[in-house]
């Protein structure tokens, strides 16, 4: 059994009285940072101006398939723009914020009744509008009826989810459990409202499912993808044995983040412990450094377990792959894994973790800064990502590498900065593609956000949705 446990850590819009916040900003550059954020959020607070973006971000992009304006998803949608909305609220109280997150909201939650059966996931789904809900609710105090009508919802689903997760005998895509379609994403939001009955039992089995996944089949880990079920031919002619996922997007970082805060959150199970442990020691077994340090591959190749004729496999190492490491990015490569293990070692007390995270997210700083393949300023794949991850660790460990990393990495924002552009920050594509996107996971709000968090001294607790806190 799962138990929920009273606990000290801080839920979605309350402070961190362990910590507290500090902005790694001040001066002219905090000034600078909360200029272009206020401008950037003033586009977008104008929903013919947002739509205008969409369309125009269909022409621009390389990827027309999944390059669409939703608008009750936090990727491209209103939903995502609701999050801004209540960082701002927090930040700047008195000046509107939340009514302009009200209109949206509205918006979104009209878009997600059209639907005869939205998805659940954390970024494409149902768990993504209520946390833009929550993120505007001021600690639940507003918009409850929503809330609870989402929470039933997304229980109910979650739960026949978490069933599901049991049938895996034979793999898994990577959609069944990471943050941006999965189970850790969903855990994310439910983490939020763990002081309800209703998620706090949802809560319960998740977390039991994902242990469950966590374990080995025949030495290979349940949650492995096997190559049918990997998303394109690309992957498959990478892979042709399948794959053990290493973003924290979409591989495993994403339930080990998720398990370690569940554990710090008080939900005590029989094996959690040792899932946690079992995750982070797969991350640090399977390393891909590069000539400036620690870093990961994308993914870990499976490969035939000997001579064996019976079909096993077994996980290869992590140079066996066709690919090289990671860029270095929240989705993929060493920052956002580093947070991961970071969340290990606080959930478990491991100093090895915790040591082994700072290292790598400090190489990231040893390479130029073309080395770490994020030129895009956005979120995801993107500077602002980097910077958010960064700003972390920066308070917790008060680094002085990370402080100033942090500064750096803000004032590359803000060089990226195009007012003559739609909205301020465009999204950069493979091949260079300029887009201007106004969703959050890609688009110019991603970066507002994290610069406001730069430069204010309200806790950025809408991390939890990259699973970041």
């Amino acid at each position: 059994m799962v138990n929920n446990q009273v606990s000290d850590a801080p839920i979605l819009g309350e402070s961190n009285k362990g910590h507290g916040w500090k902005p790694i900003l001040t001066g002219e550059l905090a000034t600078a940072a909360v200029d272009v954020a206020r401008a950037v959020s003033l586009r977008v607070s104008n929903p013919e101006l947002v739509e205008a973006a969409a369309a125009t971000a269909q022409q621009q992009t390389a990827f027309p398939r999944s390059t669409h304006w939703i608008p009750y998803t936090i990727s491209q949608g209103y939903a995502g723009l609701a999050v801004l909305w209540g960082y701002l609220d927090a930040c700047f109280p008195g000046e509107g914020w939340d009514l302009r997150g009200r209109e949206h909201l509205e918006l979104a939650v009209r878009s997600a009744e059209t639907i005869h059966d939205p998805p659940l996931g954390l970024f494409s789904g149902l768990s993504g509008l209520a946390f833009g809900a929550w993120a505007l609710s001021r600690q639940g105090t507003r918009y409850r009826h929503l809330l609870a009508r989402l929470d039933d919802a997304i229980c109910a689903e979650t739960a026949q989810s978490a069933k599901d997760l049991y049938a895996q005998n034979h793999g898994v895509t990577i959609g069944e459990f990471d943050v941006i379609s999965g189970a850790s994403g969903v855990g994310a939001y439910l983490l939020c409202r763990r002081d309800q009955p209703n998620p706090a039992a949802t809560l319960s089995a998740l977390i039991q499912a994902l242990i469950y996944l966590g374990d080995d089949e025949r030495g290979v880990p349940r949650w492995h993808t096997p190559a049918h079920l990997l998303w394109d031919e690309s992957m498959k002619e990478s892979f042709p044995y399948g794959n053990l996922n290493c973003g924290l997007a979409h591989g495993i970082p994403g339930p080990l983040a998720f398990l370690s805060q569940s554990l710090r959150a008080g939900f005590v199970s029989p094996g959690l412990a040792e899932t946690i442990a079992r995750m982070a020691d797969f991350l640090c077994a399977n390393r891909y450094d590069d000539e400036w340090g620690v870093n990961w591959p994308n993914a870990v190749p499976l490969e035939p377990a000997g001579n064996s004729s019976g079909g096993e496999l077994r996980a290869g190492s992590a140079q066996s792959g066709s690919e090289e490491p990671s860029r270095c990015a929240w989705c993929y490569g060493s920052p956002g894994i580093a947070r991961a293990l970071w969340l290990a070692g606080e959930a478990l007390d491991r100093d090895d973790y915790r040591s082994l995270a700072v290292s790598s997210l400090e190489d990231v700083f040893r390479r130029p800064v073309p080395a770490r393949r994020i030129n895009s300023p956005t979120f995801c794949h993107g500077v602002a990502g980097l910077l958010a991850v960064t700003m972390r660790f920066a308070n917790e460990t008060g680094s002085p590498v990370f402080l100033e990393a942090s500064r750096m990495l803000v004032e590359q924002l803000l060089d990226s900065y195009q007012p003559e552009s739609l909205l301020g920050f465009r999204n950069i594509e493979y091949g260079d593609h300029e887009v201007d996107q106004p969703g959050l996971l890609d688009g110019a709000p991603g970066v507002a956000l994290v610069l406001l968090a730069a430069a204010t001294n309200v806790e950025p607790t809408w991390d939890r949705l990259f699973l970041l806190s």
